[in-house]
């Protein structure tokens, strides 16, 4: 007989209850966007049929979600290019010569993650005005396209762990700098910008603050935002809200799963110096 083993059974005890946290706000967002208006009330109830539909059909009339999609794709698209040169050429600067005030770049980097976003905003709103760019597309492309923290530590792994020789046999070639981190340094940066480009897109993507605050025109809504259409003061429509999450979840996950190797494989290969 098969000896009774308590502490395998309170991993798999811990690894159910995880799995249930995780999977338990997907299921209520499924099930509720398929329910009628006039269904129970209760939001873990099944639908009476998956195969009603007209809350899709509202949702795409109402909330305008291929304006939605269309804007957030833009602001997505255009952020990132501008968000990849930077931080590449930010990175191989940082990592490839020595400067005076180096420590303090990369030390001002480190102290604005310590800054609460917040206490910044009215300063950060009066710039976007002055500049013009309140509800207009380029408001939240300013904000994003700016390199973080985290985004500058990747690529210093990565740069750290290419061969500094290659650099000098350019330059004995003639190669300018810009040329080296056009043609050497950047296409060597390749994993640490997939992954990259995955974490940043689905934080834009799934930014609701910097698109309500800076873009309250209505042409001008992204996925974030289609939500509140269907939600007030007073109520809210949970099966028109359940629903249009259904529709802006299924790009990211479809993202997620065709892509998460590129953030394992980014991650772990930059942490690893050779």
């Amino acid at each position: 007989m098969k000896k009774f083993d308590l502490l395998n059974s309170l991993k798999y005890m811990l690894v159910s209850i995880a799995a249930l946290v995780v999977l338990f706000p997907p299921y209520v967002v499924v099930v509720n966007a398929f329910k009628r208006t006039d269904e129970s009330s209760s939001p873990f109830s099944l639908p009476d049929s998956f195969l009603y539909l007209d809350n899709f059909v509202e949702v795409f009339e109402r909330a305008d979600i291929l304006q939605a999609f269309s804007n957030t794709f833009i602001i997505t698209a255009v952020s990132i290019l501008g968000n990849i040169l930077l931080g590449t050429m930010v990175s191989y600067a940082l990592g490839r010569f020595d400067f005076k005030g180096k420590k303090l770049v990369v030390g001002a980097f480190l102290f604005a993650t310590i800054i609460p976003t917040i206490t910044t905003q009215v300063v950060v709103f009066s710039i976007i005005q002055w500049l013009g760019l309140f509800n207009t597309l380029y408001a939240p492309i300013v904000l994003f396209i700016g390199a973080d923290v985290l985004q500058i530590y990747i690529y210093l792994q990565f740069i750290r762990n290419i061969p500094y020789e290659l650099d000098e046999s350019a330059m004995m070639d003639g190669a300018s700098l810009f040329r080296i981190y056009r043609s050497i340094i950047f296409p060597l940066l390749g994993p640490a910008t997939a992954t990259l480009v995955i974490l940043k897109t689905i934080n834009i993507y799934n930014e609701l603050y910097i698109p309500y605050l800076y873009m309250p025109k209505r042409d001008l809504v992204t996925v974030s935002t289609a939500i509140m259409r269907f939600a007030s003061n007073n109520q809210a429509q949970w099966s028109y809200i359940c629903a249009t999450i259904l529709l802006i979840m299924i790009p990211t996950v479809v993202l997620y799963l065709f892509m998460q190797r590129f953030i394992f494989s980014g991650i772990t290969s930059g942490s690893v110096k050779g």
